[in-house]
């Protein structure tokens, strides 16, 4: 496909109203988004498509969302983490995707952070395709851990005030070394990003569409790459 985006970020809304409105519990939903998750890179196959990041858990979600909730999905993420680590049968080996998590980990349970560690690692040799797990997230909250560890690195004398500047803040970033996204496709209606990479979607397009993100179909998938393809990117100019 031609002028196909490079890197593109996912905000999967719709799980729970998905749900409701099959008579499941609200979080069921979420078992539903993540088999969609595996398909989109079946679709992205042959597209020029290589990399994704994908909106797992907010740190609003991890405050505000019911325990039971919460606790279903790092349940959910235990059991997808394992099945990469103990089989070869996972999606992630069969499309041969590196695997990158970026969040602030130290509020999720510690055996997450392990397995986190763990896949990282298991899948580093990887190169066809690229996930980015965005999970206890919060871009306001990354900004904030980014102007802190400059500061601290300038009270402590390894950088001078004069060093600072958007080369050195967008290497803070939970993001640092990853390309910020050509497109962002936010599902379910609304049309927000959410406290979703404020620093690194400056330039994004964004596709926003109404479908629920369980039903989330290939044919909208290929609107929104054709869509991409429509505009002309000015970066400012």
């Amino acid at each position: 496909m031609g002028n196909a985006p490079f890197h593109i970020a996912i905000i999967p809304d719709g799980n729970r109203r998905f749900a409701k409105r099959l008579m499941k519990s609200p979080w069921k939903g979420h078992e539903w988004g993540m088999e969609k998750l595996k398909k989109v890179f079946e679709w992205a196959k042959g597209t020029g498509v290589k990399m994704i990041t994908f909106y797992s858990l907010s740190l609003e979600n991890i405050k505000k969302r019911p325990s039971e909730e919460i606790n279903f999905l790092y349940d959910l993420s235990r059991k997808e983490m394992k099945n990469i680590l103990e089989t070869d049968e996972s999606f992630i080996h069969k499309y041969r995707i590196r695997i990158n998590f970026f969040g602030k980990f130290k509020v999720l349970p510690e055996d997450i952070q392990e397995l986190i560690k763990r896949v990282e690692d298991a899948t580093k040799a990887y190169s066809e395709y690229y996930l980015n797990v965005a999970i206890a997230y919060g871009g306001r909250q990354e900004v904030e851990d980014a102007v802190k560890s400059i500061v601290k690195q300038a009270l402590e004398g390894r950088i001078d005030v004069n060093d600072i500047n958007e080369e050195r803040i967008m290497q803070s970033l939970y993001t640092r070394g990853i390309p910020d996204p050509d497109l962002i496709i936010r599902t379910g209606g609304e049309k927000r990003l959410s406290n979703f990479l404020p620093m690194q979607s400056i330039y994004s397009e964004l596709v926003f569409i109404n479908t629920l993100w369980p039903e989330f179909s290939r044919e909208e998938f290929v609107d929104a790459l054709e869509e991409y393809a429509r505009r002309k990117r000015r970066f400012g100019a």
